[in-house]
Formats: C-alpha cells, sequence, structure tokens
C-alpha cells in the first residue's frame, strides 16, 4: 500500500509536485483566511467551538458545534450561554449566565453554571476568583450543528484516528490525480 504510493511520489515530476504542494498551500491558506474574517466580523478570538462535556445538557450535546459573537457594546445577561477562559487553562468552557453584579461604576462581574451541573463554577474559575468578568468571555453562543463537533473529539481521543482519516485522504487524492 505504501510502497505504491511512494513509486506514484517517484513518478511524478517536479512540475506536478509543485503543483500538489502549492494547491495544498492555497486551501490551507484559505482556510486560515476564512477564519481570521470570522474572527474578526464576530468580534470573537474563537468563532466556532465544540462542546466537550455533557455539562451543558439537554441545552448542548457533547460534540455540538457552537457559532460565537463577542459584541463588546452589549452587556452580559442572566441567562445567556457564554464560552469563557480561565487563566491558566487553555480549553474554554460553555456555560449558562447564572447572576450579574453592574457596580455603578460601569464594571461588570458574573457568576456561570452548566445546565447539568448542581453548583456555580467557581471551583473551575482561577484560585480567588469568584466571579468572572466581560474580557474572559470569548464569545456568546448564537447558534449550533448538534454532533457536528464529534469528529474533532474522535480525533483528540482517539490520535491514531487522526493518521488513518490523513492515510485515506492522502489514498484518495493519489488515486483520483489527474
Amino acid at each position: 500500500m505504501f510502497g505504491s504510493m511512494l513509486e506514484e511520489f517517484q513518478r511524478m515530476n517536479k512540475r506536478q509536485f509543485f503543483y500538489q504542494v502549492l494547491s495544498f498551500g492555497m486551501i490551507v491558506s484559505s482556510a486560515l483566511m476564512i477564519w481570521k474574517g470570522l474572527m474578526v466580523v464576530t468580534g470573537s478570538e474563537s468563532p466556532i467551538v465544540v462542546v466537550l462535556s455533557g455539562s451543558m445538557e439537554p441545552a448542548f450535546h457533547r460534540g455540538d458545534l457552537l457559532f460565537l459573537t463577542n459584541p463588546t457594546d452589549e452587556p452580559v445577561r442572566v441567562g445567556e450561554i457564554v464560552v469563557f477562559k480561565i487563566e491558566g487553562r487553555d480549553i474554554p468552557i460553555v456555560h449558562r449566565v447564572l447572576k450579574v453584579h453592574e457596580k455603578e461604576n460601569g464594571t461588570t462581574k458574573f457568576l456561570t453554571k452548566g445546565d447539568n451541573n448542581r453548583v456555580d463554577d467557581r471551583g473551575l474559575y482561577a484560585p480567588g476568583q469568584l466571579w468572572l468578568t466581560p474580557r474572559d468571555v470569548v464569545g456568546r453562543a448564537k447558534g449550533f450543528l448538534p454532533y457536528v463537533g464529534m469528529v474533532t473529539i474522535m480525533m483528540n481521543e482517539y490520535p491514531k484516528l487522526k493518521y488513518a482519516v490523513l492515510a485515506c485522504l492522502g489514498l484518495y487524492v493519489l488515486i483520483h490525480r489527474e
């Protein structure tokens, strides 16, 4: 199997190989431009996220793909679903706003909780942090596609699956090449 792939690469002349590399580069750069464009339009550093746990069931299930916006001019409200990052953690959390405290000086603090959790999120926040602020918010959920993100979860939980998918894509490209 891999021997035949190697033979295919050896039979390619330099122009065909350069064309393949250039095509791959254009696909990658197009995806990056679309991502950056979504970031600008939505105002969110991550306009699309995957729900990784069941803490928001029944509203969202593990593997749902969320579309986010982050309007800085609109205040955070109770009941709104926000995606936030905690200092020292890489993975953002998707939970609902439980309480909001707005002070007279214009500052806002809020508390979150997963719909399927028994207690609020203070145990998830950074040590000593009791409330979130608007700068902790990555975005606010505006829509979702159910279970579309399961592909991402499977690839992260089963790394060998990534290689199998890449190998299949490589074979497909070699077989269906002009």
